[in-house]
């Protein structure tokens, strides 16, 4: 990758027509070093979040030495990245094939399920391959409930009565047995953990089996954008939500199992921002060279406001105004021919952007690269490094809109 101080710098030196990704590795290594110095447990790295190469390569250096994985792909991008760090299959319904390769060729030793068939295909394995059953520890997922930009119990998770009867059926075939769950992505309802460590301590006690591991799932709240109008809400609290969760692991006597977490956008949001073009302005419409079948299908989906700043073109005159630039609201709009391409969320922008200028657009790390997709022959993979955060450049032209991520120590 070319190398810059500023995404701002590369769009004025490269003039991409193309959405240009910008990678702050130094960021990326301080977001994941925030986590595992907060989390007393291991932390598995949750790969479906962003599993490009450089990305896991810069996180195995920065000391992940774990990674929550969900298919063969992500198998591979994960061993390539080390090939010492422990595999957790995380994904609760899974192909029999798939379960084989992973244990076979990948070495995973740990695994979750969260209904009896799940069990028969690693059992299945297990005896085919003549694996030991207590080399594997094979979890059970819990349902819960919250309120997440995603939220991931409506698809996975057994009942709480279930989920014993599992625990009992995995520990009586000779498995080691854990418990797991997963509140949902870019959690708003703090309380939910402590709702799924009550439930998880619930289950321990009626199933009186030994627990090998406590997996707490992921769902850690990354900064993102707010509209300017209106009050801004308060960071998200990292260290503050970690020790929270922590308390209540200890306070439901919990606290003697290993633990671990998945986290993902907490680590990777911010390492990555996207500089698109304006390719017309119509109104109070943009429409730029990227959009929710590209980058920004987090935005959509998960109605996530992103933070964004506008890097005018210094090659585009501009006529004269006696008024400074108004900040003001721009529905932006895809660069695809599908009339549903336009974000959930307004880029709230000066009023003098025009045609022709770029716009960054911060805190893209997670679910963005993921979920890039070839329709209409569109297909953004051109990358830079940068050094400053996206937050360093606040102010300078628009407004960035987030919380500086010291605020979250």
């Amino acid at each position: 990758m070319q190398k810059f101080e500023t995404a701002r710098d590369a769009a004025l030196a490269l003039r991409p027509d193309r959405p240009l990704y910008a990678f702050r590795p130094s960021v990326l290594t301080a977001d994941a070093g925030s986590f595992l110095s907060g989390f007393r447990g291991l932390t598995a790295y949750a790969v479906k979040t962003n599993g490009e190469d450089f990305v896991l390569d810069a996180l195995a250096r920065a000391g992940v030495s774990a990674f929550d994985v969900a298919s063969p792909a992500e198998f591979a991008a994960a061993r390539r990245a080390s090939g010492s760090a422990r595999l957790l299959y995380m994904h609760p319904v899974k192909a029999q094939s798939d379960v084989r390769l992973g244990l076979e060729t990948y070495g995973i030793r740990s695994i979750a399920v969260d209904h009896e068939d799940e069990i028969a295909k690693v059992l299945r394995v297990v005896r085919a391959q003549d694996i030991p059953p207590g080399d594997i520890t094979v979890f059970v997922r819990l349902a819960t409930k919250g309120h997440a930009a995603y939220e991931l119990s409506k698809k996975f998770g057994a009942t709480p009565a279930h989920a014993v009867e599992l625990l009992r059926r995995i520990d009586g075939i000779g498995f080691r047995a854990g418990l797991t769950f997963h509140v949902g992505s870019q959690v708003e309802d703090l309380a939910a953990y402590d709702r799924a460590v009550a439930t998880a301590a619930w289950v321990r006690g009626r199933a009186g089996v030994p627990l090998a591991e406590l997996d707490i799932g992921g769902g850690f709240p990354a900064p993102y954008g707010h509209d300017p109008k209106r009050p801004a809400p308060p960071p998200p609290d990292l260290g503050g939500l970690l020790a929270r969760i922590q308390r209540e692991i200890d306070d439901w006597g919990l606290g003697d199992l290993p633990l671990v977490a998945e986290p993902g956008r907490v680590i990777v949001a911010r390492c990555l921002s996207v500089v698109v073009r304006v390719l017309l302005k119509k109104g109070q419409r943009l429409y730029i060279n990227d959009g929710i079948w590209s980058s920004l299908s987090d935005s959509w989906t998960g109605k996530i406001m992103l933070p964004a700043q506008l890097i005018p073109d210094p090659a585009r005159t501009r006529a004269k105004r006696n008024t400074a630039p108004r900040l003001a609201p721009f529905r932006v709009c895809g660069a695809t021919c599908d009339s549903v391409d336009i974000l959930t969320r307004p880029f709230w922008l000066p009023d003098t952007v025009a045609t022709g200028d770029w716009i960054e657009i911060g805190h893209i790390g997670a679910y963005s690269l993921a979920l890039r997709t070839h329709f209409n022959g569109f297909y953004p993979n051109d990358f830079v490094e940068v050094a400053a955060p996206f937050e360093s450049t606040e102010g300078l032209e628009g407004v960035a809109n987030v919380e500086p991520r010291a605020a979250m120590a």
